[in-house]
């Protein structure tokens, strides 16, 4: 019954979306259509599409390139129905597993050839990414989650930030570096609705206060004291020390107001260390230090995260879509990004190799380490302090988490924005996970 019940939505999410056609043909050539999610470093792979368009005569590339819940919505919606709009998808490791079982992927084990070398990737986000042995997409970066924080501001200030924080800890920093006068805040935190938004950091704050969504028996937990508690304390925090406009804030929002010299302090992922470091974007090169996500009853919190292409399985244009995946997650496209647009550009947190680069050991040593620690480390084991029924860390890893999570994340936002009280936001987001954690309990 969820089956049927979740494609007829995504069906009529589909009509809403009007996806074109992929794989154009026209005098001989394939158009292959890539749906992408628009930041900063698949803009470098956009720019650079020229050059495999240069060395593979006769496959033009078409991207489509829609902010982060926008492309969600578009290629689930496509992907599930079978609709053929996209011959390479950007997906991550919430969909990959879940997505291949259903077998709307195309099983990439075949096309990985000794050259390609899959066996560099860190093998954390390689597993994430593989079902029943077999990769169905592969990584175009990994990250973990951080805290960036401006050193000199700590300096001024007299503090010092220890290299694994507690959540307490960077509240009270956050109080004192907090400044209306020069338009800085404390802390930028996501506060933009989205499972993929908001709920990312926030779900690993609420992990290591000992919060979980379902206790084993799928009973929902969004009112636990545990969970009120990682609520309260991160809408408390954001609204007090946060940036302006925190209740529509996400990852671009925060990147810009970090690199803007308008915050403290940044907790997000661990990729965001690039653009920081990069004088194109960034008006803080140098300024920051890079520590490992805040804890509080647990030993680490870090998330696990990658962003990855895939293949639908009714690309009618296999071969020529695996060369555009080989080219975009290759040891040479690493290098080319580096020489082209800087080191600190390189798309991180996926392949050993890259660190192995003196130019990127180089540019990248105030952030390498702390981002390998963090994928490393970033289990459930570690960041959990009670079992769960889901896989997943900064996700629930269940196909209604798309829905439960945004309306959930609604929620925490409008609490963010004071519209609602935290208790509030609870208790409707409660009402929400009964209802799916109802749906397992009687599949049991």
């Amino acid at each position: 019954m969820r089956s049927r019940l979740a494609l007829l939505l995504i069906a009529a999410l589909l009509a809403l979306t009007g996806c074109a056609g992929a794989g154009t043909l026209g005098s001989g050539e394939q158009t292959l259509v890539i749906a992408i999610v628009s930041n900063p470093q698949m803009e470098d792979a956009i720019a650079l599409s020229h050059e495999f368009e240069r060395d593979n005569p006769g496959i033009s590339l078409k991207f489509v390139q829609l902010p982060e819940n926008q492309a969600r919505a578009k290629i689930t919606a496509s992907t599930a129905t079978g609709g053929g709009e996209f011959d390479v998808v950007m997906i991550s490791n919430y969909e990959t597993k879940q997505w291949a079982a259903n077998g709307w992927l195309e099983n990439l084990q075949p096309y990985l050839d000794p050259a390609y070398d899959a066996d560099d990737f860190i093998p954390s986000i390689r597993e994430s990414l593989s079902y029943q042995g077999s990769m169905y997409a592969v990584p175009f970066y990994g990250e973990s989650s951080f805290l960036a924080y401006r050193k000199d501001l700590f300096e001024q200030a007299g503090l010092t930030m220890p290299e694994h924080p507690t959540w307490q800890q960077i509240a009270e920093f956050a109080a004192r570096l907090d400044d209306d006068e020069k338009g800085i805040a404390g802390i930028c935190l996501r506060g933009k609705p989205g499972w993929g938004e908001s709920l990312a950091p926030f779900n690993t704050v609420a992990n290591t206060f000992g919060a979980r969504w379902f206790d084993e028996n799928w009973n929902a937990q969004l009112t636990s004291p545990e969970f009120r508690a990682a609520a309260e304390f991160y809408v408390n925090l954001v609204r007090e020390h946060g940036e302006v406009g925190a209740s529509s804030s996400g990852f671009s929002e925060c990147g810009t107001a970090y690199g803007q010299g308008q915050a403290a302090m940044w907790y997000d992922a661990t990729v965001m260390a690039g653009t920081n470091e990069d004088p194109a974007s960034s008006k803080v090169v140098g300024k920051s230090g890079y520590v490992a996500a805040p804890v509080e009853r647990t030993p680490s919190s870090g998330w696990l995260y990658t962003w990855a292409l895939a293949m639908p399985k009714v690309t009618e244009h296999k071969d020529a879509a695996w060369r555009f995946m080989r080219w975009m997650t290759s040891k040479e496209f690493v290098r080319e990004v580096g020489t082209t647009f800087g080191w600190n550009r390189v798309p991180p947190g996926c392949r050993r190799s890259t660190y192995d680069i003196p130019e990127y050991q180089q540019a990248a040593h105030a952030y390498a380490a702390a981002t390998l620690e963090g994928i490393d480390r970033a289990q459930q084991r570690n960041t959990m302090l009670h079992p769960v029924p889901y896989p997943g860390i900064q996700f629930v890893g269940i196909p209604e988490f798309q829905d439960l999570g945004t309306r959930v994340s609604q929620q925490l936002s409008a609490a963010i924005a004071g519209q609602i009280s935290v208790d509030e936001a609870l208790r409707q987001s409660q009402e929400y996970a009964e209802s799916v954690g109802q749906s397992y309990r009687e599949t049991r």
